[in-house]
């Protein structure tokens, strides 16, 4: 190949070359961005949604250094975003299952649940747990166990070197005892508690104040009071929710769109610098005349 065309084409692409890079160097990357979110938010600020006030109590900001995989490779940093949002339900329900024949705490005292042996019961009992072991521990007149005799438990206790069988339903003390049921309401932990009955079970259920915590990340859903936001971190301490969900989808549209682009525009710098080698050493091959 003649030098002097060599030359030309090798001007061209360098031209060709040197343009295209000029435009990867000059081009501002497009990024997401809200100019009016419908809120925006610092750690501390509060906002309302249909009434439920919520509160962001922590925006963070993390980063973590990766290394290079050990072959040489440069390592670089991950920025993670994350935002926690609380409210407090004040009406929230609560419930909590007694099982037949379970021992529940009811008052500071033990209780056994006994649900009527009924299809359909509308009421159950809560028969005071007697500590047994512990009374006749007490007592040093009493053996430590009891004894049954023809299908009935007694006590054997003893006085002047006679032993006597006492009844256990004569030695214990009755359990007391305390009906619950479907019509009335119960005062449980300081809450007025609803009771439903079943074959094997007392259910009690009440409304009571709850609280409720929820975490979004960066471009991740959020759902409060039933609504759906984006939460977008414009600043290592600061948060954006928004229910544009058309203009986020844009924003990513035009930010794939650059990518693409920039990647033909590497593409043509490449091929020219290649090209221009290429020439090059063409050109300056020996000639065989």
């Amino acid at each position: 190949m003649q030098r002097r065309a060599a030359a030309i084409y090798v001007a061209f692409f360098l031209v060709v070359g040197a343009a295209s890079y000029s435009l990867i160097a000059t081009a501002q990357e497009p990024t997401v961005g809200f100019e009016n979110p419908d809120y925006s938010l610092e750690q501390g600020d509060t906002f309302t949604i249909d009434g439920q006030q919520y509160t962001a109590t922590e925006v963070v900001t993390e980063e973590e250094e990766s290394g290079g995989g050990g072959h040489g490779g440069g390592g670089g940093v991950t920025v993670t975003h994350s935002a926690t949002f609380a409210w407090t339900n004040e009406s929230a329900l609560y419930t909590e299952t007694w099982d037949n024949n379970s021992t529940v705490t009811f008052d500071g005292e033990e209780w056994t649940v006994v649900v009527p042996n009924e299809s359909d019961p509308s009421s159950a009992t809560l028969r005071e747990s007697i500590d047994r072991a512990g009374i006749l521990a007490n007592d040093t007149n009493a053996d430590n166990e009891t004894v049954t005799r023809n299908g009935q438990a007694y006590v054997i206790v003893t006085e002047n070197n006679s032993s006597t069988l006492v009844p256990a339903s004569e030695y214990f003390p009755t359990p007391a005892e305390r009906e619950v049921t479907e019509s009335g309401t119960l005062d449980y932990n300081g809450n007025q508690t609803r009771v439903d009955v079943t074959t094997d079970a007392v259910t009690l259920s009440w409304n009571a104040p709850r609280d409720n915590t929820v975490q979004v990340s960066h471009h991740a859903n959020v759902t409060l009071s039933g609504q759906t936001y984006l939460a977008h971190f414009p600043t290592n301490s600061s948060v954006q929710l928004t229910q544009d969900f058309e203009d986020f989808r844009a924003q990513n549209d035009d930010i794939d769109q650059f990518t693409e682009q920039k990647n033909g525009l590497w593409g043509v710098t490449i091929l020219s610098g290649a090209s221009i080698v290429f020439l090059v050493g063409l050109a300056f091959l020996p000639s065989r005349y």
